[in-house]
């Protein structure tokens, strides 16, 4: 079964940056589409950006400009490069993926969810 770890969050003042990893075991890593995701306290996760096992990426309005998703077949590893960090991004995120996901980004078949890498923003 594939696992998922995710790492380098931390706390930063707005208008900062962070890259965080998802490090990912098992086989044929590159033909999952791979998503993060975030939760703030009392709201629901929600999507923040996907890419595809074709590269194809796409992002939420809230991040669009401000993040960058990539992966690293080889490293077996999903990036989420975060720049103008603001007080709202402040969220537990999390990473997720399987074979078959779309830009959408879609949730309803993934079968847990790691512990999640924590990002705080504030002066």
């Amino acid at each position: 079964q594939v696992q998922f770890v995710e790492s380098g969050g931390g706390f930063v003042q707005p208008g900062g940056s962070l890259r965080l990893s998802c490090a990912a075991s098992g086989s044929a890593f590159g033909l999952l589409g791979m998503g993060w995701y975030r939760q703030a306290p009392g709201k629901q996760r929600e999507l923040v950006a996907v890419i595809t096992s074709s590269y194809t990426r796409n992002y939420a309005d809230f991040v669009k400009g401000r993040f960058t998703i990539s992966r690293d077949n080889a490293k077996k590893t999903v990036y989420l490069q975060m720049n103008g960090l603001k007080s709202e991004d402040t969220a537990v995120y999390y990473c997720n993926g399987r074979l078959g996901l779309t830009v959408a980004g879609e949730t309803g078949q993934f079968r847990s969810w790691g512990q999640g890498t924590q990002v705080t923003v504030s002066s």
